[in-house]
């Protein structure tokens, strides 16, 4: 019988092929080392001395496609990767610096389910606060690149510098802050200069105009057109032995109000925790709920507005990557995944009478809306 879900494509390079690829680039790894850990490079660079890592958040092939003639840089190739699932920044960001999927790295989503704790907590802010002492199950590749001699950095707004998932996501690497994409651009410049260094920038700003504003909106347009000078800048600036690699740790769509839904209640009642995006809810049940028949219900209400799983059909389909035993119980026992453009809400603790909030762009999903991102290769690495 064939699955009744959509099965993720085994052996296709994504975002956890980023750091590895450029490490054997900078000659800092091997392949058959790589692999006898468990990882993978299967994205082709040439050979560099130093090389900068751009990644935009937000930024998916189709956005990118549909607004080309604004980002002539970005444009210049047709190259993709695929981000992973959840299509979201809490995991793809820690399969990008871990090299692992999320059912090994143990971010697997916005929110999670703590099993030992018995709540959710949030994976993308609440590193300080709520995500437990040891939640991360893989290292970062940091550490890795500096015993070989690379100087890991981080580019990025001063916000994040002193945040528990910097420490987290990103431990191993030093931090520099700059607070706009020029200053980073020249940041990147400064330190890929002389030596040997990994260079991570990151990109927020698209992603929080498309969530607040929609990336059809003029305001998205004119950030695209602002960061593709940017970058074409940085391309140009870097010495001829630096390679500039830049991706998306996810894509966007516009979710119209009518798409922007309430979840049933009456299906939420022996739910005791609701994780993840809008576009990709898990639901933790109490124990000795029917999953089979609560997987049934959700189904059965929501027809072809969305792909819904249990647990172990979602891991057997390869949503989440290779799953290991620390970290399947942080996924929901069913798991709920938006199609074409709708997003589901839990408004149970809105007060009557009060207009809930929505985001315009979202993901999560598993759309090529949402997972597939773009990949330009430019200095050292152009082909």
């Amino acid at each position: 019988m064939p699955p009744s879900v959509p099965t993720a494509p085994d052996g296709a390079a994504n975002l956890a092929d980023v750091l590895p690829s450029c490490l054997v680039a900078l000659g800092a790894a091997d392949l058959p080392s790589l692999q006898a850990d468990g990882l993978e490079a299967r994205i082709a660079l040439r050979p560099a001395r130093s090389a900068v890592v751009v990644l935009v958040d937000g930024l998916g092939a189709s956005v990118l496609a549909a607004r080309a003639g604004h980002a002539r840089f970005l444009t210049g190739t047709k190259k993709r990767l695929r981000s992973g699932f959840p299509s979201t920044t809490a995991a793809a960001l820690t399969t990008l610096t871990t090299g692992r999927s999320p059912g090994t790295h143990g971010v697997v989503g916005y929110s999670g389910w703590d099993p030992d704790g018995g709540r959710v907590v949030n994976q993308l802010s609440g590193w300080d606060d709520e995500v437990p002492t040891g939640w991360l199950r893989s290292p970062t590749l940091f550490p890795a690149a500096a015993a070989a001699g690379v100087d890991p950095v981080v580019v990025g707004p001063a916000r994040y510098r002193s945040s528990g998932m910097t420490a987290n996501v990103l431990g191993g690497a030093r931090y520099e802050s700059a607070d706009t994409i020029a200053d980073r651009v020249d940041a990147a410049l400064a330190v890929t200069a002389t030596g040997r260094s990994l260079v991570y920038l990151y990109v927020p700003e698209l992603d929080s105009i498309a969530h607040r504003h929609g990336w059809q909106s003029d305001r998205w347009t004119t950030a695209l057109e602002r960061l593709d000078g940017e970058l074409a800048r940085l391309a140009a600036g870097v010495a001829a032995d630096v390679g500039v690699l830049v991706t998306a740790d996810h894509g966007m769509l516009d979710v119209p109000p009518e798409s922007n839904v309430s979840m049933d209640p009456v299906l939420l009642v022996d739910v005791v925790g609701v994780a993840g995006d809008p576009r990709c809810r898990q639901l933790t049940v109490r124990p000795g709920t029917d999953v089979p028949a609560l997987v049934a219900a959700w189904r059965s209400s929501l027809g072809k507005r969305a792909y819904v799983a249990g647990k172990d059909e979602a891991v057997a389909a390869g949503w989440f990557g290779a799953v290991t035993d620390a970290v399947r119980p942080r996924i929901g026992d069913v798991v709920v995944v938006a199609r074409g453009s709708w997003a589901f809400n839990d408004d149970r603790e809105v007060p009557d009478g009060v207009q809930p909030g929505r985001m315009v762009g979202q993901h999560g999903g598993l759309t090529d809306d949402e997972l597939m991102v773009p990949l330009r290769l430019a200095g050292a690495f152009a082909s």
